[in-house]
């Protein structure tokens, strides 16, 4: 209960160090405005309730508001990591909140049990293919400028003198941004999202990883007294490049394309670490003479370049350079080699007790490549399961007339066919194009497989995934492709997206498992088998507190289902930014998973704006990645298991269904389509150039087949927020009217003690404080009929007030948000401002859609969507 009550803390007031930046910045931010756009000067300093005129002079305005929004994001930024500093020099590293040390101090593991599970403990962020980031690479390179100028902001030994010039060049950048512009003004092509992945790594992970294993090995030193022998592994993956969901700009060539510049970057970065270790460690053999086996094996490298011979009393120097040639040359097999040696350098240092610089050169070296390899992240491949199936159904149809999807003799086919050991002849060739890219991209795994890192290609991920044979479908490809037929190296991660799939989930699990080449494929791994869940999608389809508790159900059953037959699981959490995507603090996100779902292992996605957000800069990329593997490490060792309690399951049971009926009602009311067209910008953002995908998966015009981002998207640039709350209200009345007493009784205890249920309420209750129903009500009057718009508004303003009064029952607060200060301060700090730029945007919209302006859609418009998402922090 301990854990539970930290997890749950209100986050504590903002400092004053913060707001310090905030009014030097504001004043930096206004020069440029005077020199600039002195209209927007004058409009920015004016009363909220002054309208701005609708048309393109209102550009330059919510330009000013966007780079405004993102420099309050970069200040909050930066004194987050300063806190965390502040906290440990003030009362120690325990006092860092989701730090190693603190969860060591709460644990009170011994080293054996420590040991044990740092070996098993995985962490593996994967960046997505996901649109929602909307700046540039170039815009995201002066933010972090700006982030490192406000850290050399912090020293006090600066004088006036110096920093009035330090902040001088902090005007200077936001001149920059001013200047450099953050519309796109065409598509990211899929080469440019490759690039804006792989600058992370570049800018940040890199330097961020051997950071975070250190901090490791100091929790154990400073709790254990002494460092394990063994480390956490962190494994980076990346759809960007891999992601066809959709998306046709994801062919095999550029799939090849993300796997050369993955590679090509991390041996840069390796070569650029190996070039100054090698400029530093100028240790003489004369003076400092190595250990005779030491020494060979030095001797053994520079061997292989001996060109390097240059510094020919200088081992150190000689080995560095060898080994940064070979990286050039390619002359590496395998990615053990190239860790061997650098593990080579590290015990001759420590033979000659210069541990010291083996710390400082070389093991942040040793680190990155056990965790980076040969292709700086995993790169995962998905594809939608109708895909799968008609390019199947095609390759069957040229041995006579394929049977249908779905029938028993397909199942029976595909099972005959998998355990054939000689497959029909197939003429490639006479396959359509889709046919031929997705065997080609098949044999592109399979070849990758035996490359210097097999690592670079990951599972192959099945959205969509419906049945087991969508699963045996796809390992029946891969032997068409080129794979054995006794097991197959492909990993397939079945990816269930809506209500239904997760509740057949189970099932569909252990019909996989009766299939012998399956079974046998799968017990390769350790016998453990990766599944993801989709919280975008079930959200969608069920509204946000059914698919919180589905997803909750669904993850338990499939653990009790593949333990029955000797399998572990781990789950892939496929979630986003925003709370109605997944999103949620992700110590108290790790918290709240069923006891027995992590054990040791956890993947989960990083989706556009998110990424850029913990991970553009090194401290805030170190301190997120610590936080993973600490609540990780927290979950495995205490997963805060309590005695069974049916009454809470039965109660979230009642309040999923209750929930899902009020939402699906809303979506089912007549006009429900048209309203959500009209009344928000959805038609329109398709417009805006922020990523490589359609907003559509197969360009049909339905809510079914419309994307989960931009469903998100559009509810949050009219403020409804509906995908973050509604149903919850309903579902709480009805539960409260029909149990009487005794339920409110079990309410409040599911409150007070289930981690699940009360991180469900406090993210809706922050959704709720976000949402406003007079702006979304303008939006509204955008709808063209006047009964469908009274009925839906009048249906979701009900729904709201519901709501609000089901989470005051609950905290017993009757301010929406007042338990949540930070969240409060920082959005009410944007709250006017956002306001008037809503305003706008309505005005915009009616303009675009106007017979003069059909079809057309203003830059000012584009604009005010991405001053919206920078403003809530979100896209979709």
């Amino acid at each position: 209960m301990q854990a539970l009550a930290r997890n749950i803390q209100p986050t504590p007031e903002p400092s004053n160090y913060a707001e310090g930046l905030r009014s030097e910045l504001r004043v930096l931010w206004r020069n440029i405005l005077l020199k600039r756009a002195p209209h927007v000067a004058t409009w920015a300093e004016s009363s909220p309730l002054q309208p701005i005129p609708a048309g393109p002079e209102a550009t330059p305005y919510l330009q000013a508001l966007s780079i405004w929004f993102q420099l309050l994001r970069i200040i909050d930024e930066n004194a987050e990591v300063r806190d965390r500093r502040l906290a440990e020099t003030n009362s120690g590293p325990e006092a860092v909140e989701g730090g190693f040390s603190e969860v060591l101090s709460d644990l009170s593991l011994t080293d054996s049990q420590m040991e044990k599970l740092t070996a098993d403990l995985c962490a593996g962020p994967t960046l997505t293919a996901h649109p929602t980031e909307a700046k540039r690479v170039t815009v995201l390179e002066i933010h972090r400028r700006i982030y490192r100028n406000l850290v050399s902001l912090e020293t006090q030994r600066w004088t006036p003198t110096e920093r009035a010039k330090l902040l001088k060049g902090l005007e200077g950048e936001i001149d920059l941004l001013w200047l450099t512009g953050e519309l796109r003004l065409t598509r990211p092509s899929l080469r440019d999202e490759i690039e804006w992945g792989l600058q992370f790594f570049r800018d940040a992970i890199f330097d961020a990883v051997p950071q975070v294993m250190d901090r490791f090995d100091q929790a154990c030193l400073h709790m254990l007294g002494k460092t394990l022998n063994e480390t956490p592994d962190i494994r980076f993956h990346s759809w960007i490049g891999g992601d066809r969901d959709g998306n046709p700009n994801v062919t095999t060539e550029m799939t090849a394309v993300a796997l050369q510049r993955g590679r090509e970057t991390v041996l840069d970065l390796y070569r650029q670490a190996l070039e100054q270790a090698a400029s530093r460690l100028s240790i003489s053999a004369l003076i400092l003479p190595l250990p005779d086996l030491n020494r060979a094996r030095i001797q053994e490298i520079i061997n292989r370049f001996p060109e390097a011979g240059r510094n020919r009393n200088e081992p150190f120097r000689q080995a560095l350079n060898a080994i940064r040639h070979r990286l050039t040359d390619g002359g590496y097999d395998h990615i053990s080699q190239f860790v061997s040696d650098l593990d080579a350098l590290n015990n001759a240092l420590c033979a000659v007790n210069a541990d010291i610089l083996a710390r400082r050169y070389v093991r942040p070296l040793r680190r990155a490549a056990t965790v980076f390899g040969f292709r700086t992240t995993t790169l995962d491949i998905r594809q939608n399961s109708t895909v799968t199936t008609d390019v199947l159904a095609e390759i069957w149809s040229q041995s006579g007339q394929a049977p249908d999807y779905g029938t028993a003799e397909w199942s029976a086919r595909l099972r005959t066919e998998l355990s054939d050991q000689n497959l029909p002849y197939q003429n490639r060739d006479a396959l359509s194009d889709q046919a031929q890219e997705l065997l080609a991209l098949l044999a592109l795994v399979y070849s990758v497989r035996s490359e210097p890192d097999p690592k670079a290609i990951g599972p192959f991920i099945l959205s969509m995934t419906r049945s087991a044979d969508d699963i045996l479908g796809v390992y029946l490809l891969a032997r068409y492709a080129g794979f054995g037929s006794e097991t197959l190296d492909i990993s397939v991660v079945p990816l269930f997206e809506t209500i239904a799939d997760l509740r057949n989930a189970p099932a569909i699990l252990l019909d996989v498992l009766g299939v012998p080449l399956a079974r046998r494929s799968l017990k390769t791994d350790g016998n453990t088998i990766e599944v993801m869940l989709g919280y975008s999608d079930s959200g969608k389809d069920g509204g946000y507190f059914c698919s919180t508790w589905e997803l909750e159900r669904a993850q338990r059953r499939i653990v009790s289902a593949l333990a029955s037959q000797g399998f572990k699981v781990t789950f892939f959490h496929g979630r986003g930014g925003s709370v109605s995507r997944g999103g949620a603090p992700t110590g108290r996100a790790i918290a709240a998973q069923p006891s027995g779902t992590i054990a040791g292992r956890l993947r989960v996605t990083e989706q556009g704006e998110v990424v850029s957000t913990k991970y553009a800069n090194r401290g805030t990329a170190a301190a997120h990645l610590e936080l993973l593997l600490s609540s990780t490490l927290r979950h495995t060792a205490n997963p805060g298991e309590t005695p069974a309690r049916p009454e809470f399951d039965d109660a979230l049971d009642a309040l999923s269904e209750l929930s899902q009926t009020a939402y699906v009602s809303l979506l089912q009311m007549p006009g429900f389509l048209e309203y959500f067209q009209q009344a928000s910008p959805v038609e329109e953002l398709a417009r805006l150039k922020i990523g490589s995908r359609p907003a559509r998966r197969f360009g049909a015009a339905s809510l079914d087949d419309l994307r989960a981002i931009p469903w998100v998207f559009a509810w949050s640039q009219n403020r409804h927020l509906i995908t973050g709350w509604y149903g919850f209200g309903a579902a709480m009345a009805s539960f409260r009217k029909f149990r009487g007493q005794r339920g409110d009784e079990v309410l409040q205890d599911m409150f007070k003690h289930s981690r699940l249920f009360r991180l469900a309420v406090d993210e809706m209750e922050k959704s709720l404080y976000q949402a406003d129903m007079s702006i979304a009500a303008k939006y509204g009057e955008l709808v063209c009929d006047e009964e469908i718009r009274q009925n839906i508004s009048q249906a979701i303003e009900a729904e709201y007030e519901r709501a609000c009064r089901a989470v005051q029952f609950l905290t017993g607060d009757q301010t929406i948000g007042h338990r949540f200060p930070r969240l409060r301060e920082r959005f009410d700090r944007k709250r006017a401002e956002l306001d008037r730029i809503h305003a706008l945007q309505v005005e915009l919209l009616r303009q675009a859609r106007s017979e003069l302006q059909a079809g057309s859609v203003p830059v000012p418009l584009l604009q005010s969507m991405n001053a919206i998402s920078a403003g809530l922090g979100w896209t979709g």
